[in-house]
């Protein structure tokens, strides 16, 4: 991992963080608090999530707080996409206008930082 650039790391945090929220979903439906224990998709959803704080722990040590936080943000999105496709979930246009502007401010964010 030494050689990954913070960038590949936080996006790879952020991509951990919405699979776990989407595998949290899928074995949620109809469970109590007790039978999630034992549900494979939460299960591989908190791996995920471990998998995910490894690589944004990996990230953190490569760049400022500062700039790794706003990736983040990159899970509402990644989570947004992922309902329309396996959820089959409609966002509203105001919900997408939020996701763009998301999108929008990640970008100017990473431009406008050397990421040290």
């Amino acid at each position: 991992m030494n050689a990954l650039p913070p960038q590949a790391l936080l996006l790879a945090a952020a991509v951990f963080a919405a699979g776990g929220q989407v595998l949290f979903k899928q074995g949620s439906t109809g469970l109590t608090a007790f039978a999630a224990a034992l549900n494979l998709p939460i299960l591989a959803g908190l791996l995920l999530y471990a998998l995910g704080t490894i690589l944004w722990i990996a990230g953190l040590s490569r760049t400022t707080l500062s700039y790794a936080y706003p990736f983040t943000a990159l899970t509402f999105v990644l989570v947004l996409l992922a309902a329309i496709v396996l959820f089959n979930e409609r966002p509203s246009l105001t919900e997408l206008l939020g996701v763009a502007i998301v999108l929008g401010g990640l970008g100017l964010m990473t431009l406008g930082h050397s990421g040290q």
